[in-house]
């Protein structure tokens, strides 16, 4: 399994943002996250954040899901607790990348075009004070330090291209590994996630863990040891 401020990371690189809250009161939230894992916001005039208060705490609740057929599931559920700093000018067009992501709002232009104006909607991002993570059978909180430190997995874009055609394409060779490996009847059997130490399988509304026998070093790697899960041989 990836060590957690790593599938904590990995979680955080594709999440929505679902919720904001301003010194505990809810607030409209439009955003994504950046690079190093900070949530990075939207903010209209007229909103709490708009005056950027330095000493606001924000709370931005990211959520992960997974699409199981017509289900969409919850995979991972994170808060991001800190205080809300603006982008610099220079970073504020990778910043509107980020939000746009998820958010398609026009109001990124404007905050673009018309950079630093007081009544321009503006461009924040966390400085993380902590991660409170709830995902699988695990939860917890990651300091700053932890969280930021670590990275997504690096394979992580070629596991979640290779789980969506699994699922989509190949599930009766996942049911009947499952069944081989587990040694009896698997029912309703879907890929829930897959990294360089192992493949996750919802199995019913269990969650089984496979690891590899040695971590994958590459996208080819991911791909053969996932090959041997699938064989029924």
């Amino acid at each position: 399994m990836l060590p957690i401020p790593e599938r904590v990371r990995t979680l955080a690189a594709t999440a929505d943002v679902a919720k904001l809250t301003v010194d505990g009161a809810p607030s409209p939230a439009r955003g994504g996250v950046d690079e190093r894992g900070r949530p990075v916001l939207l903010v209209r005039p007229g909103e709490a954040l708009h005056g950027l208060r330095a000493d606001a705490v924000v709370a931005v609740n990211l959520t992960s899901m997974r699409q199981l057929g017509p289900v969409t599931h919850p995979r991972g559920l994170l808060e991001v607790q800190g205080w809300a700093e603006a982008v610099p000018e220079a970073e504020a067009r990778a910043a509107a990348v980020a939000v746009a992501a998820h958010s398609a709002d026009e109001s990124l232009f404007e905050a673009l075009e018309r950079f630093g104006r007081p009544d321009a909607p503006r461009l924040l991002r966390l400085d993380v004070g902590q991660v409170v993570y709830l995902t699988g059978q695990e939860s917890g909180l990651l300091d700053a330090d932890d969280y930021l430190g670590a990275a997504p997995d690096p394979l992580s874009e070629t596991a979640e291209r290779v789980l969506a055609h699994v699922n989509s394409a190949h599930r009766t060779q996942l049911t009947a590994g499952v069944t081989r490996q587990l040694g009896e009847p698997a029912a309703e059997v879907w890929l829930w996630e897959l990294d360089r130490f192992g493949a996750t399988v919802r199995v019913d509304e269990t969650l089984v863990r496979f690891p590899w026998p040695v971590p994958a070093r590459s996208d080819l790697c991911l791909e053969t040891a996932l090959r041997g899960l699938l064989c029924t041989c």
